[in-house]
């Protein structure tokens, strides 16, 4: 008769079942060898095995193999696994919220236009409104400020066929750009505008992953004293990189500016 043997193993060594966890898109884990922590864009059967594909928040993608254990889920250790589905889902709705159109081509451009004043303003509007304007025929302008506008709308020649929306920053009471929009009162055109210094603090700082958007003195060029005050290096250019690769859909960015650029696709595609 075979004498029992009990088991010594510690109990922290011991292998504990761990939950199985479907990797739907959006599902945001941490690799449990690495620390790359993103979202799940999507799931490939590869040779070597499944795979699963994360996107962190700075919009760097990276494959991961879809190990026994091999991921954190809110700091618990999970076993990804392909979900049920087989066939990828596609997205029900655009990333300004609207509904998706799967296959749909792009409208032929309209006369009218939407005008923002810089191109990180027209980069952002693509970002999150791209699928919309495509769809609704509308292209969006950057004019390198709005001194000069006036001028531009008067040279654009707006018209029930041809409407124009301009997107302009800063645009609170007793500002410069309060005082040009006002010269504007075609009714053709329509001239809205966020309260923010630049379209960058449109980007909710939770996104960017900053506690708040810094205060920079009078005086100061305000895209470089944001890079002083959070340490990045002062190359504006790359630091905008950085802050648009945060925003995936509407809920990145702040009220403010969502209904305005809304108002303006609105106006620019009513009918006649």
């Amino acid at each position: 008769m075979r004498s029992y043997q009990p088991d010594l193993t510690p109990p922290w060594k011991k292998s504990v079942p761990v939950p199985e966890v479907p990797a739907e898109p959006d599902l945001v884990v941490e690799d449990a060898t690495t620390g790359f922590c993103g979202a799940v864009i999507r799931c490939e059967k590869t040779a070597q095995g499944p795979t699963v594909t994360l996107e962190d928040r700075f919009g760097r993608h990276r494959v991961f193999p879809m190990e026994p254990r091999g991921f954190l889920l809110e700091g618990r250790v999970v076993t990804l696994v392909r979900p049920a589905s087989a066939t990828p889902a596609r997205p029900a709705r655009t990333a300004s919220g609207s509904l998706a159109v799967p296959g749909a081509r792009a409208r032929v451009a309209r006369a009218g236009r939407i005008y923002v004043e810089g191109r990180h303003d027209a980069e952002l509007v693509e970002r999150v409104w791209g699928d919309d304007l495509r769809i609704e025929g509308v292209v969006v302008e950057y004019l390198e400020g709005i001194d000069d506008l006036p001028a531009i709308v008067r040279d654009f020649s707006p018209g029930p066929d041809a409407r124009l929306g301009v997107l302009v920053d800063h645009l609170v009471p007793g500002s410069k750009e309060s005082r040009i929009a006002a010269q504007v009162s075609d009714g053709d055109v329509l001239v809205v505008g966020h309260p923010y210094i630049d379209v960058w603090e449109a980007v909710k700082p939770s996104s960017v992953g900053i506690p708040s958007w810094p205060r920079v003195p009078h005086g100061q060029d305000w895209k470089t004293g944001v890079c002083r005050a959070l340490s990045w290096p002062e190359n504006t250019g790359a630091a905008w990189q950085r802050i648009l690769s945060t925003v995936r859909s509407y809920r990145d960015l702040e009220p403010e500016l969502l209904g305005r650029v809304e108002e303006l696709i609105d106006f620019v595609t009513a009918p006649e």
